[in-house]
Order: C-alpha cells, then structure tokens, then sequence
C-alpha cells in the first residue's frame, strides 16, 4: 500500500477574539522557539520549574507551598484538583454555564460508587453529589451558596469563578465564606480569572483547592502548565483518602516540582518526562505577568472591555456578561437566530469569536492579551462589518467616533 504524503501543515495568523485559548504573547513564543535542545533534567530547566512555582505563589498571593503546575491544559489542572473527591463523598457543585457544567460533571464521575458507573458510565448518577443550577446569563450568589451548604452539609463544595460558558462572574467572598460557616472545602475553577483579575488566594480560606490554566490570562501555550494550589487541610485530607490516580495525584505531581511533605526541596522526586520547551515558555509568561503587575493588567483589562461593551451596545447588541475579558451578547432583532452564521463567517476570515457552547446561543467576544487601541478597534470594525454583511443596521461613522472619543489621547497604546 502506497503511503498518502500530505504536504506541510501551515497556519495562518488568526485574531483570537473568543473566550480562550488567546493569542500566546509573542515574548512566550519566543522563549519558546529560542530554548535550546536541551535534556529534561538539564540544569536550567530545573532552575526554571524552581521559579515557576515561586511566581506562581507571587501571582495567586499564597503561602501554599503545594502551588505548582500540572502538564497539560486547565482540564489537567481541574482533573488533579477534583482527585481528592474519592467515591461516595458529599459534593455540592453549582453550575451556571457550559463550563461548571462539565465540571459539575466531572464530579459525579469521581464521587460515584462502582455502581452508579455502571448504571450510566458516562454521566453516573451519583447519589453524593447535589448539583444546584443557576440559570445560564445568571450569577452564583453568596445567598445560594449559603442556603444549599446549611441544607447539604457536604464534605467538597465547587464553583467556577469566572463562568465563560455566560461570562458571569461568581460571588467568590460568598462562597468562601458560606464554606467556612459549615465546614467545606471549597474547590475553585480559576481557568479564567487568573492572570486577569487581581486577587490573591489567602483572602479566601474557605477555599482549599484552586486549578487553572496556561492560555487565556496568562497569555501561554496551550498543552504548556495548568497552575493549581492546595492547602493544608487539602492535602491533609488526600493523605487520609488516597486517589484514584497516579499521574493526577496532587501529591506526586508536586514531588515532580520539588515539594515534598509539605516543604520545598532542592530538587524533584518524581519522575515525569517535561518538555524543557514548555518550561522556557510557561516561565516567560510568569515574569511578564509579574513585570506588568496584576492590578495594572486588571485595571486595562476593564477599561478596553468597557470601549468594546460600548462599541457593540451602539450597534444595537444587548450585553449580558460581566467579565473584563469577554464580552456575551445578543444580536439586535433583525439578525436574531444568525448568531451561528454570522460566527462562522467571522472565522472564515481569521477573525476567531465564538458562540455559546449552551443555549441560549449567544455571540462571545474576548480580547485575551488584546489590550491596545490598535486591537480592541479591529475587533470592532470586524464584527461590524460582519453585522452590516447579514443586513445589520450599521453607522460606521458613529462607531468610528466612539473609538475616536474613548481612546483619543485618554488610553495609552
């Protein structure tokens, strides 16, 4: 049989204006390409995981010593954060988007019994775990968490914190909070706020087990780094339990960074075949987070995302997110039920927004590692154009004029 040779593989340059991954910091593409061929136990490559894991604390604001990174995307991350959930375990998990909603799911698999596996091996119907779904659009409250943990009482309580199945932002203070009062470990889905938002971590000590990711705040490579952080009591309680992994296992995967029995050694004690390419990279996006400052990067998170909430409320589009890096909406009336076309015709160009993954469908539009003038004004123009192509009514010299008002000389580049 004669072997089909396919010719090179080539990607063009595409703006990723979705909800994540976005587009990887050139600097980390660089540090990237530029590392040298070099073996995973080489001495720099060491020294880099070494300070991979101490800005990460810097980043997340923790005394966790248990705060490393796990190979791979933010599944990975979650995956090892929800290992400590061992079969029959009481879990409260509240969903209000695609996202919680997988995760939610990801839950009932590891809290079900053999039996419930059986039953439905796909979506096991795990008598443990109460999953409270709040409306898509909606946020989780402090009020909900409080009144479903003093009914359930359970062992692990779960939520999202930056939801981008709705791009709602959930009452983080409330939930750690509601935790403390009845005794729960918080588990929090941080794959979107971190390295956007400015927070730290020890101002919630309801909350003993964070995951996130490395391509959306970060502004890493996909497949690089999922950061995660656990405390004490976390690991104090996987000790007790064990897990049903080993490559997962929080314990071992922190060995692999140098942290052993809750104190950072010199060098790691579990084996795992790295890529000192992804280190190069995952370090680069670290110090650039700390270069540019978290508080200075949220704050020009807000402002750009409030001149492109603007730019598409003048176009007639209803926006009902919350967060300063994406933006969710619906299309005005005349273009209702085209979200899907007018998307697909948005990516056919290059131009990578996204629709709901749930209903009802909406439009999302990110603007990950976009925040300049130059970007955020491209942005727009596009989806204009891309309104006016369907038949949307467009005045492309108002939204010129609102660009023009809300950056001028006001916004630095």
């Amino acid at each position: 049989m004669t072997a089909q040779i396919f010719s090179p593989l080539e990607i063009p340059e595409t703006l990723a204006a979705g909800p994540g991954p976005g587009n990887t910091d050139a600097r980390v593409l660089q540090a990237f390409s530029g590392a040298g061929v070099a073996d995973h136990m080489q001495g720099d490559v060491l020294r880099g995981m070494i300070e991979c894991k101490h800005m990460l604390r810097q980043i997340w604001g923790t005394s966790n010593t248990y705060t490393f990174a796990v190979a791979g995307t933010g599944w990975s991350g979650l995956d090892t954060m929800f290992s400590a959930v061992m079969p029959g375990d009481k879990v409260v998990a509240f969903s209000n988007g695609t996202f919680s909603g997988i995760d939610a799911l990801t839950l009932r698999i590891k809290a079900a019994t053999p039996q419930e596996h059986a039953a439905n091996p796909l979506d096991p119907p795990a008598a443990s775990v109460t999953a409270i779904e709040v409306p898509h659009g909606q946020t989780v409250t402090g009020e909900t968490v409080e009144a479903a943990l003093a009914e359930h009482k359970p062992k692990w309580a779960f939520m999202a914190h930056w939801e981008t199945g709705s791009g709602r932002i959930n009452d983080l203070r409330g939930f750690s909070d509601a935790c403390e009062r009845h005794g729960a470990m918080g588990l929090i889905d941080a794959v979107s706020s971190l390295g956007v938002e400015d927070f730290r971590i020890d101002d919630y000590p309801g909350i003993a087990g964070w995951a996130s990711c490395p391509q959306k705040g970060l502004c890493c490579l996909p497949l690089t780094y999922a950061p995660v952080s656990f405390t004490d009591a976390y690991i104090d309680s996987l000790k007790s339990t064990g897990a049903y992994t080993y490559v997962h296992n929080p314990i071992f995967e922190a060995r692999h960074w140098g942290i052993v029995d809750g104190q950072d050694v010199e060098k790691g004690a579990y084996h795992r075949t790295h890529s000192g390419y992804a280190v190069a990279a995952f370090h680069e996006s670290l110090r650039l987070t700390l270069q540019d400052g978290l508080s200075k990067r949220s704050a020009s998170y807000r402002t750009h995302e409030k001149v492109l909430r603007d730019a598409v409320t003048a176009l007639g589009c209803e926006v009902t997110s919350d967060m300063p890096s994406l933006v969710v909406l619906n299309l005005p009336a005349e273009l209702a039920g085209r979200e899907m076309e007018l998307v697909q015709n948005c990516r056919a160009r290059g131009f990578g927004i996204w629709p709901t993954l749930s209903a009802p469908v909406q439009v999302r539009i990110g603007i990950l590692n976009q925040l300049n003038r130059q970007a955020i004004s491209q942005i727009v123009r596009l989806f204009a154009e891309a309104m006016h192509e369907l038949g949307g009514q467009v005045d492309f010299d108002d939204i010129d004029a609102l660009l023009q008002s809300r950056y001028g000389t006001s916004i630095a580049a």
